[in-house]
């Protein structure tokens, strides 16, 4: 038993943030500029997160929402947009023009650009707390009305506790506050779309002006700029296929036999510089709050890179918990905190059906089952043959509710 005098040392902030991703770093710049005190534990390095290799798209909707909250100066200056889509499938290529059909666009700024343009306003800018390197984070007490975060130091290795007054759970897939919720009071929904993706980032200027999904018989593959000098790309391979297994020769093969089409410019090849095999599946927990625990982003659900919606859905989730926090701590309405989950899951739920949705389209070709051939590709000559159809597909793509 821990007497007193030996207890670790606490103390009280309004609201304790664990996870220095999009959606934890985006609701302590609101919580900060609002004046509601939190600090954020992160478990990684300051280096660590401001390089770690995530998406790159941005919905416009996500966008204009840092940009209200005074968080977009950089990305604004600096991200590139695109209006449109190319699909190429059966040896030609057709456009979406997607904009023009919905007046929104995708912003190209990788995870990383975003995330230290968050961690500077935060702890350079606003001084706000936030410690890196936060071992052995546990939450408790979160039913009852004053819970609190445990960790170790990083720099003294010395226990630590903050009592609080509500945790925001911002850590991901595969950290601790997902795990703090009761098993008996949640579900997890859970999806797998059985196919993995191989992630590449070429040191090679973009072939194109704007995405590329190549729908081929071998499989799909995917092209997406993110700089002047670098590209992804996407190659479809088996789930938990090993990266060792594509060595440059044959990456560069499968991507000219998936995207080559006639009357378009050549890929331009470039040194591989990141190899990673990620295997696509979803889950939904839900709800996705439970006593004085608001989980957001990735610690709540997960969404594959198919749709490019994960970074999208956890600002969307910081902006509602934010704005939650902000009208209790300001004017002691907590219609926001209790609404949070159902509201959050409104869009949760419609991302991952689009998920699901663009994931058969793209992948049905090359499954093997002539059934699904034929039902995907149906499904892709209806968004490129019918103006409604395309329209409905490009809110969905570019993020309309």
């Amino acid at each position: 038993m821990t007497t007193p005098s030996s207890a670790p040392p606490e103390r009280h902030v309004p609201v304790v943030v664990v996870g220095a991703g999009p959606a934890g770093l985006a609701l302590a710049n609101i919580l900060r500029a609002a004046s509601v005190g939190c600090v954020v534990l992160e478990a990684e390095s300051r280096e660590f997160v401001e390089r770690r290799p995530r998406a790159g798209f941005l919905e416009e909707g996500a966008v204009r929402g840092l940009e209200r909250r005074g968080l977009a100066d950089r990305l604004l200056e600096r991200a590139p947009t695109h209006t449109e889509f190319e699909f190429r499938f059966a040896g030609g290529r057709r456009r979406v023009a997607c904009t023009a059909l919905t007046g929104r666009r995708h912003f190209v700024y990788p995870q990383p650009l975003l995330v230290t343009d968050l961690v500077r306003e935060y702890a350079d800018v606003r001084s706000g707390e936030i410690v890196f390197g936060a071992r052995d984070v546990e939450v408790h007490g979160i039913d009852g009305d004053a819970p609190s975060v445990s960790y170790t130091d990083p720099a003294t290795g010395d226990p630590r506790v903050v009592r609080c007054g509500f945790v925001a759970g911002c850590d991901g897939a595969r950290g601790v506050t997902r795990t703090a919720m009761p098993a008996r009071h949640t579900t997890t929904a859970r999806r797998d779309h059985g196919i993995g993706w191989l992630a590449l980032l070429a040191e090679a200027p973009p072939s194109s002006d704007c995405v590329l999904h190549g729908v081929h018989s071998r499989g799909y593959a995917g092209h997406m700029a993110r700089s002047p000098e670098i590209t992804r790309y996407y190659l479809s391979c088996p789930p938990g296929d090993s990266p060792g297994n594509w060595p440059d020769e044959r990456v560069w093969s499968e991507l000219h036999t998936r995207l080559d089409v006639p009357g378009a410019p050549p890929l331009t090849e470039g040194r591989l510089i990141e190899r990673r095999v990620l295997d696509m599946h979803n889950h939904v927990t839900e709800p996705m709050a439970y006593g004085r625990l608001y989980l957001a982003g990735d610690a709540a659900h997960l969404v594959s890179p198919i749709a490019a919606k994960g970074m999208n859905l956890a600002l969307h989730d910081a902006f509602l918990l934010a704005d939650a926090l902000v009208a209790y701590h300001a004017e002691g309405d907590d219609s926001g905190l209790r609404g949070y989950s159902a509201a959050a899951l409104r869009r949760v739920w419609q991302y991952q059906e689009f998920s699901q949705w663009l994931a058969e389209l793209l992948h049905g070709p090359s499954s093997g089952d002539p059934w699904r051939a034929g039902t995907a590709t149906a499904r892709l000559r209806r968004v490129l043959d019918s103006p409604t159809a395309a329209t409905a597909f490009s809110e969905l793509y570019l993020g309309e509710d």
